[in-house]
């Protein structure tokens, strides 16, 4: 079965920045190999609708099969909430919060992001799955694109 990875806005971004695109082009080779498949919501549309054209073309580039669609439900803005609530981030992080929520209700293999600071950190992970195991959801794997991606036989 392809690896199911869950992808926020940081990635679609990444793809086109200069700091990030090396790794992100390689985990989109991935996805246009067909070892991988990317789990996006309807949240990542949102968010797109204010980036530049090519960040707004990219996801479009691809056929729908490569694409697990997911939507925001009451259950993930729910957990998002508890998030929140345990002070795992703050008030300006919800969206953040609504990314993991939905991986996490989604059961992704793993929440792919460049976001350092509320999202791919140990500290924040630790909150979140924290939050999860408390509630009964299942623990949320979260790296950035650099550890899902194949540097071949270096």
């Amino acid at each position: 079965m392809k690896q199911r990875i869950y992808i926020d806005t940081s990635v679609v971004g990444g793809y086109f920045d200069e700091e990030f695109n090396e790794a992100t082009i390689k985990l989109f080779d991935r996805l246009d190999n067909n070892e991988i498949v990317f789990v996006i919501s309807d949240l990542l549309d949102l968010e797109l609708i204010n980036a530049p054209q090519q960040v707004k073309g990219l996801l479009l580039k691809y056929s729908a099969d490569k694409f697990q669609r997911v939507e925001l439900t009451e259950d993930a803005v729910n957990l998002a909430n508890q998030y929140i609530t345990h002070k795992v981030v703050g008030k300006t992080s919800l969206e953040d919060c609504r990314h993991i929520a939905l991986a996490t209700i989604h059961k992704v293999d793993v929440l792919a992001s460049w976001n350092f600071k509320h999202i791919v950190n140990l500290d924040k992970i630790k909150g979140y799955n924290s939050v999860n195991l408390r509630l009964g959801y299942s623990m949320i794997e979260i790296r950035s694109p650099k550890d899902l991606v194949n540097y071949g036989n270096d």
